[in-house]
């Protein structure tokens, strides 16, 4: 068995796809991915449906290749192990809904889908993930196992995501299952308050989101370094969910989220704090108010005693946005390689992207333009989490919910935990002047927090080897 069995939580998104692509380049004895758990983000659910299918899709159509033409095959793992791939969360718990096609296309991928229609696979795929007929004609059925020939590196799961989470977290032992989430924490908030104690089944939780000590997602770079973009229409976030207030509607016109906000965090500020709070000795300390009323943030309260914590890994974009994938790095290593189909599919996509992120800030160096590998981190942790390099410290972060400029922003308290209470105080009882119990030892979270990894420089060449070969 692997000793890292993982399920990834995802919404692809070109980052989402490069750390998947690295997570199926493992071999076996590596690490062993159970399961795709998809999320809103990015894009929709539907798109980040069509990009996961289109990525097995190219990892078939490589395979074969690599074999014609007497290469090593790779992604190995695959062979041993079909990942589950189950539809999850559409929308967040609370408040409106934000994707960030801005950025990554209305696709998720540069709008390859609709630049190179031909590169993206029939859309027969579809059936396996709809319930099938209660009596099919023979040439319904043949058409469906045709779908399921077609598509045979994955199992695809009818059931809701967060349901199969749970199911995979109970039929195996305890702490032998990683969860790798890299999208907004909706799932596994909803997994979690369904059965928290199954959920607390998992070895670790390894979280991309977040930003500590350093600003959040910048809303249009182009705009605030170059006074020329001024006269360029701003590509507007889908804040399409109520409710439709003067804030909501500025901040649409304006592609803005909160200043100290990372996009992850912000997109489900709820379901954030609401899993950082299982990390906490008492999780009703830190657990988030409902907002609004609304019915579908007002999840399930943990139970008052639990039989563990949560140990969660926070790689925010303190850590991950130094990791970057140069742009003149991957064209040269693209071009030392023959022509293959996970090459060619992989070069458009990351083409357009490179394109976008000159345009949101056109007065950098363009020999220095570089794709910030924050999803990809994480499964390089995963991947190599016994090395000596990774580090982590400890610290009681929360998740801003209900700030009007704040929201998703993530709180640290660095005065330390000074006050001690005595036995037999209420837990819940706030102590006079530390509103929040910030200095309270039996309240907060207990994040860890990644301040160091085997090598900023050294990741972008270990990515580009495993995934796309050594070059000629």
């Amino acid at each position: 068995m692997a000793p890292n069995r993982i399920i990834i939580d995802t919404d692809p998104g070109v980052d989402d796809v490069l750390a998947m692509l690295l997570a199926f380049s493992a071999k076996p004895e590596e690490l062993e991915v159970l399961m795709l758990s998809i999320t809103f983000g990015n894009v929709d659910v539907q798109n980040c449906l069509r990009n996961i299918v289109t990525l097995f899709h190219y990892i078939e159509k490589e395979k074969t290749w690599r074999r014609d033409n007497g290469r090593p095959e790779g992604f190995e793992g695959l062979k041993n192990k079909k990942p589950v791939v189950a539809v999850g969360a559409t929308e967040p718990l609370a408040e409106q809904m934000m994707v960030a096609d801005f950025y990554h296309g209305r696709d998720g991928l540069g709008g390859i889908h609709d630049t190179h229609p031909h590169l993206s696979p029939a859309e027969t795929w579809r059936s396996l993930f709809k319930p099938p007929p209660e009596s099919m004609t023979p040439s319904e059925a043949a058409e469906l196992q045709k779908a399921k020939e077609a598509h045979s590196l994955f199992e695809p799961s009818l059931n809701y995501a967060p349901d199969e989470m749970l199911r995979l977290l109970k039929e195996n032992e305890p702490n032998t299952i990683i969860i790798v989430a890299i999208g907004p924490l909706t799932n596994l908030a909803i997994a979690s308050a369904k059965d928290p104690e199954t959920f607390l089944r998992v070895k670790e939780v390894v979280v991309m989101g977040g930003a500590v000590d350093v600003p959040g997602n910048p809303p249009n770079l182009a705009r605030v370094y170059s006074p020329k973009m001024l006269s360029i229409p701003v590509p507007n976030f889908n804040l399409i969910k109520q409710p439709n207030t003067p804030l909501r509607r500025e901040l649409n016109l304006r592609n803005q989220m909160t200043p100290g906000a990372e996009f992850n965090t912000y997109a489900d500020s709820v379901a954030s704090a609401r899993l950082f709070a299982l990390t906490s000795p008492n999780p009703s300390t830190t657990m988030p108010p409902t907002l609004g009323g609304d019915p579908k943030s007002a999840l399930q309260d943990y139970p008052k005693k639990l039989s563990t914590q949560l140990k969660l890994k926070l790689f925010p974009l303190d850590i991950t946005t130094p990791h970057l994938l140069p742009r003149q790095l991957f064209n040269a290593h693209a071009q030392s390689l023959p022509t293959s189909p996970l090459n060619s599919w992989a070069s458009h996509f990351l083409t357009s992207t490179y394109e976008k992120v000159f345009s949101l800030k056109p007065d950098q160096d363009p020999a220095k333009v570089g794709l910030e590998m924050h999803d990809p981190l994480t499964v390089w942790y995963a991947l190599t989490s016994s090395a000596p390099e990774w580090k982590f410290v400890e610290e009681d972060i929360r998740v801003e919910t209900a700030g009007q400029w704040t929201r998703g922003t993530c709180i640290v308290d660095r005065r330390g935990k000074v006050i001690e209470a005595k036995d037999g105080d209420d837990v819940d009882a706030e102590i006079v002047g530390d509103a929040g119990g910030w200095m309270d030892a039996r309240w907060g979270n207990r994040i860890l927090r990644c301040v160091g990894t085997p090598g900023e420089d050294k990741f972008a060449g270990v990515l580009l080897q495993r995934v796309f070969g050594a070059g000629l």
